[in-house]
């Protein structure tokens, strides 16, 4: 048996939360990793996962238990275990306002790698990540993709031992997350490093040697990933939604069932979890499949299965009833000097449809939504939002939608009933119906128990739950929602788009954009861009015929949309060959 490069025995960390309040961040963990090994850990917001990692890089000590990093008693020696250490934050750690190159060299001055050794060991980080060709590039003007990679490099730029990833792929598309695992898989494979990362992709941690799963603090299970997915063995099923429902209709019934542990829409069918072994709910046709990581894992969490249960809410005014386009776009153009970001693009969405915006980092979607609410200028084409042309009525428009930005975009330093009283001030609600509209959104996103906190100490499920709040307050006829589910945990993703399902139910239409190709099943129709223009666009169903099925084992979204990605891409190149 090779040797251990992490021992971590009964490790408990606390951490003060105001004057009285002490938040147990890990209580009794324990488990090792093998040198030259995988490991993931897995959890819900709050798990400790992030903790664990900083505790391992020698950045925080610990109250109790004894952790030993490369065989370094990290309490005693914390200095010599950042010696030997790279570690990458999810929020890649970089300076926005120096290149590519500059921050490869400060962080080569950090870590005393020696003017000698520099250049061999940047041709190599180059050539791995494919930056070669941005070195003169501001680290804030690059993609979130080449953003992650970058971190990655300055991370390897002292070739460690041990490399401690926090959430690497979180805000990336498909094909960034397919590279940045090429690159872990030959850190592992043909240097021997030595990988512990926390993810919020089950799949990822499925491709690892050994998982930890964590909640609130303590060691829920660990072991090779086909250990924790056996626990779900003879419980799970696929469905076909019966005619005339959508797969996600058929979810949101499964979720209300007390015999139902999981469910998420799959390549158009439903797949669902027992709480035990048995058959499939009478009247729901299903097939017996084997288990997933996913699978084994939300039998892990079983108990917190009445937040995901209790995800569905109801508006005060449902929109029933409307049949006209909510959303329509012709031509749409914008440029940015010379620079065409959004690239002649066209779309229609319904009213009470859901309706997926998808694309690599950078394709313009980001662009496009801002100049959907109102927040950017067209350089040119059709808008209308509401059946208003945004054009001449921006303003009136702005009042019948809500809007979720990528990151995070409400108050910290206010409580969350702060929040939403300023918001609703903002959308020009006063008396009766401001105090009757926050009481709604407390006790829709059940958000009482933290009403005086600081949203900036919210857990990350939390924070999506405010911000959404926020942005309904003012009951919108139309929800943008742009990445609103990056970087957070698959229960609060479930309990997310629980809602979003209920809100399109009850009329209201929405446009979200996401990296989690999963999460494109929920969607009516789905448009993906690349380089500011559309590549494809129709049902979930119509683009998964892009790829042929492979083994027996229905095409994916994460498959189409890299086929479809690649396919134009490998055109253009050839056409811009063809030109020269």
């Amino acid at each position: 048996m090779s040797a251990l490069a992490l021992r971590v025995d009964a490790i408990r960390k606390t951490f003060r939360r105001g004057p009285k309040e002490t938040v147990v961040a890990l209580d009794g963990v324990s488990f090792s990793a093998q040198a030259g090994s995988l490991s993931a850990l897995v959890g819900p917001d709050g798990a400790g996962k992030t903790t664990l990692l900083r505790l391992a890089t020698g950045l925080l000590t610990a109250d109790s238990g004894e952790m030993e990093v490369l065989g370094i008693d990290a309490a005693r020696a914390p200095q010599e275990i950042q010696n030997r250490v790279g570690y990458m934050p999810q929020r890649f750690g970089l300076y926005e306002d120096l290149t590519v190159q500059e921050n490869l060299d400060l962080y080569a001055d950090l870590h005393g790698v020696s003017r000698a050794t520099r250049p061999g060991r940047y041709k190599r980080l180059m050539e791995m990540t494919a930056l070669g060709p941005f070195t003169r590039r501001l680290a804030g003007q690059l993609s979130g993709g080449m953003k992650q990679k970058l971190g990655l490099a300055c991370a390897l730029v002292r070739s460690p031992e041990m490399l401690l990833l926090d959430e690497p792929t979180a805000g990336v598309d498909p094909l960034s997350r397919q590279e940045l695992w090429e690159i872990i898989g030959e850190l592992v494979a043909d240097r021997q490093t030595t990988v512990i990362l926390c993810t919020s992709y089950l799949d990822e941690a499925e491709r690892c040697s050994h998982v930890v799963v964590l909640h609130e603090g303590t060691v829920l299970a660990q072991g090779a990933p086909h250990e924790v997915s056996a626990l779900a063995e003879g419980r799970v099923f696929l469905a076909d939604p019966p005619e005339g429902q959508t797969a996600r209709g058929l979810q949101a019934r499964l979720l209300d069932s007390a015999d139902i542990v999981d469910a998420v829409p799959d390549a158009g069918r439903v797949r669902f979890v027992l709480t035990g072994a048995g058959s499939a709910p009478r009247g729901v046709e299903a097939t017996a499949v084997e288990p997933r990581f996913e699978d084994g894992f939300m039998t892990l969490l079983q108990r917190k299965r009445e937040s995901v249960r209790s995800a569905s809410f109801t508006l005060e005014r449902p929109l029933k009833g409307h049949t006209t386009e909510a959303v329509e776009v012709r031509d749409l153009v914008r440029m940015f000097g010379s620079f065409t970001a959004v690239d002649h693009v066209s779309f229609d969405v319904r009213r009470g449809e859901i309706f997926g915006l998808l694309g690599p980092n950078g394709a313009g979607k980001t662009t496009t939504f801002r100049m959907l609410c109102g927040l950017l200028p067209a350089t040119s084409g059709t808008l209308k939002v509401a059946g208003l042309d945004l054009r001449t009525a921006r303003a009136s428009a702005r009042e019948r939608i809500g809007y979720v930005a990528q990151k995070f975009s409400l108050y910290g330093d206010l409580t969350v009933r702060e929040n939403l009283d300023f918001f609703a001030s903002a959308y020009g609600l006063r008396g009766e119906a401001r105090r009757r509209r926050t009481s709604w959104a407390l006790e829709q996103f059940e958000l009482g128990s933290h009403v005086d906190l600081r949203s900036a100490e919210l857990p990350g499920g939390y924070k999506q739950r405010l911000a959404m709040a926020a942005a309904l307050l003012h009951e919108p006829e139309i929800l943008f929602l742009d990445e609103p589910t990056s970087g957070t945990d698959p229960l609060a993703r479930r309990e997310f788009w629980r809602r979003i399902t209920a809100l399109g139910e009850q009329g209201v239409t929405i446009i979200v954009t996401t990296h989690f190709m999963e999460e494109a099943e929920y969607c009516d129709h789905v448009a993906i861009l690349d380089g500011g223009r559309v590549l494809a666009q129709g049902t979930p169903a119509d683009l998964r015929t892009h790829v042929p099925a492979e083994a027996g084992r229905a095409a994916t979204m994460e498959n189409a949309f890299i086929a479809i990605v690649e396919k134009a891409r490998h055109e253009d190149s050839a056409r811009r060959r063809s030109a020269a």
